[in-house]
């Protein structure tokens, strides 16, 4: 299984012409089964999906309807445990909270991959690959 980081979801509902051929990339994911993601990764896809600054600003209707939507794929709950593994990643990692918290939720699901633009491409996190599906 793949775990999917906010910006592939992000990617996907830009309207922003320069975008474009990673929108459609993010769309094509999207469309697999083998993805899941973790409650953070919503979280933060509605935060800045819907910020007022954002040109293509979601409406919180549009952007809670498709946290609901993605809900069909397998979604880490933020957990006591997750908390936990996400600092001793941090500090394993030299990461940032945030970052370390994404790789371990992708390993409490399973996930052997992480796409993601804002992780290292092709880093190794004890078992889970960073994959940038946007990489030319």
């Amino acid at each position: 299984m793949r775990f999917v980081d906010t910006n592939i979801l992000l990617y996907a509902v830009s309207r922003d012409p320069d975008e474009r051929p990673k929108a459609e990339i993010a769309t094509e994911l999207l469309t697999n089964r083998d993805l899941g993601l973790s409650a953070q990764v919503l979280q933060e896809f509605y935060v800045q999906a819907t910020r007022a600054t954002r040109d293509d600003a979601l409406s919180h209707r549009q952007a809670a309807d498709l946290v609901a939507a993605y809900s069909r794929f397998p979604v880490q709950e933020l957990t006591l445990e997750l908390v936990q593994v996400a600092i001793a990643a941090r500090d394993r990692f030299g990461l940032s909270y945030w970052d370390a918290a994404i790789i371990e939720a992708a390993r409490l699901l399973r996930c052997d991959h992480i796409l993601s633009e804002d992780l290292s491409d092709s880093q190794d996190y004890d078992g889970i690959a960073v994959i940038n599906p946007f990489r030319a």
